[in-house]
């Protein structure tokens, strides 16, 4: 309903007013009339009457008046069917996704217009004061309305440049909710519940992408692990040590039937598809030896080649480590070690060295690394487990005796 207010009245704000008094009058009148035959269209037609009446007592309703008389043809709420709500919700996901927007603004945007969530949920995901929060949406609607963003789905020659920026946001929220980067608490579910639906919305309102397909089992598959990623304490449980029975056996056999749909449509597999192909490499193991970590490492190898981002060369050092041995991920991660971009989780490459020095017998670097990735681990969750680690390689070193009983 907000989506296509949106498009009739042009104006976030004036929208989400318009909303509310369709509500309050609905409250008021359905009780003695019943339900109108089409309650949707019905809500819709009543909030953008309200919007006119409010831009009357504005005096501004010349200003908006051709752009409403434009849409008279939907003023009847029998025309405003599903298929019209879906179409206003792909331009909507468009508009708020807008790259002249600031990546963060977009990701505020998204959650709070999009997905609904209210502005408290949304800040606390983030971190942020509600009214930090709420100047961000004031400023990214400002500039929306300014600039003249114009509110509509990509033209097909523009769609494949868009949607991209688009998957990106849906990426960063789920990566958010999977793993936060800072905080008490390492999982939201709530932000990878609404990352996934929107997603599937994707995929229903732009069938047959492999770019969607591909993000959407990546999603699912990671998603399904997450009952068996903390314990019920809320410290950490490595991949190795999950649980597999509590993985969630639905929702992997869904990306794994979606990751087979990307696969088969001609061209090249996009960067989500990959990823996909290594989780559900995880999924299909019985437990950690199973795992086919030689394919892994190739993977990420593929992708590294199309994205040499730090995180991506993180994660085949480690998968490299796991099929050819602790050297040969040391010699990778080292090179790492003295290149740029590594800052934002210079722990975790020190976590990942403390992890396969230990092995070469090489004790007193692991334990200065082990040492730096707990201090600078701001998650409590991962200091936690940074902290075990290290206690661990100073007891094998002799520097305090083993605990009884200890992890």
């Amino acid at each position: 309903m907000l989506a296509t207010l949106i498009r009739l009245l042009g104006d976030f704000d004036l929208a989400e007013e318009a909303r509310q008094d369709a509500f309050t009058t609905a409250l008021e009148t359905w009780p003695r009339t019943g339900l109108p035959d089409h309650p949707g269209a019905w809500l819709i037609s009543t909030g953008r009457h309200r919007a006119i009446d409010r831009l009357r007592r504005q005096a501004v309703f010349q200003q908006k008046q051709a752009v409403l008389e434009a849409e008279a043809d939907l003023a009847d709420p029998v025309c405003l069917d599903e298929a019209h709500f879906g179409d206003d919700r792909l331009r909507l996901i468009f508009t708020c996704c807008h790259p002249a927007l600031a990546l963060e603004a977009q990701v505020a945007l998204t959650l709070k217009v999009v997905c609904g969530l209210p502005t408290a949920a949304v800040a606390r995901a983030f971190l942020l004061t509600e009214d930090t929060l709420s100047q961000r949406l004031l400023r990214a609607k400002k500039k929306i309305r300014e600039a003249g963003i114009p509110y509509q789905t990509p033209a097909p020659a523009e769609l494949d440049a868009r949607i991209d920026g688009v998957l990106a946001v849906i990426y960063l929220v789920f990566n958010e909710g999977y793993a936060a980067s800072s905080g008490p608490e390492m999982i939201s579910a709530d932000l990878c519940r609404e990352a996934i639906h929107l997603t599937r919305l994707l995929d229903q309102l732009l069938p047959r992408r492999a770019d969607i397909a591909g993000l959407l089992a990546l999603l699912l598959l990671h998603d399904a692990r997450r009952p068996a990623r903390l314990t019920t304490t809320g410290e950490i449980v490595l991949l190795p040590e999950q649980d597999r029975r509590l993985w969630d056996a639905a929702q992997i056999a869904e990306g794994l039937t979606l990751l087979d749909r990307a696969l088969q449509v001609p061209g090249r597999a996009s960067s989500y598809t990959v990823q996909a192909a290594i989780a559900a490499l995880h999924a299909q193991a019985g437990d950690g030896r199973d795992t086919d970590w030689p394919q892994i490492a190739g993977l990420y190898a593929l992708l590294l080649q199309r994205q040499p981002t730090p995180a991506l060369a993180l994660a085949h050092a480690i998968a490299v480590g796991e099929a050819q041995g602790p050297a040969a991920a040391l010699a990778l991660l080292d090179a790492m070690a003295v290149g740029d971009g590594t800052e934002g989780f210079a722990h975790l490459l020190a976590a990942a060295r403390a992890r396969f020095l230990a092995p070469l017998g090489r004790h007193e670097e692991a334990l200065a690394a082990s040492r730096q990735a707990l201090a600078g681990a701001r998650l409590e969750p991962e200091r936690q487990l940074l902290a075990q680690r290290l206690a661990a390689l100073e007891a094998d070193a002799g520097r305090v005796p083993p605990q009884s009983g200890g992890k």
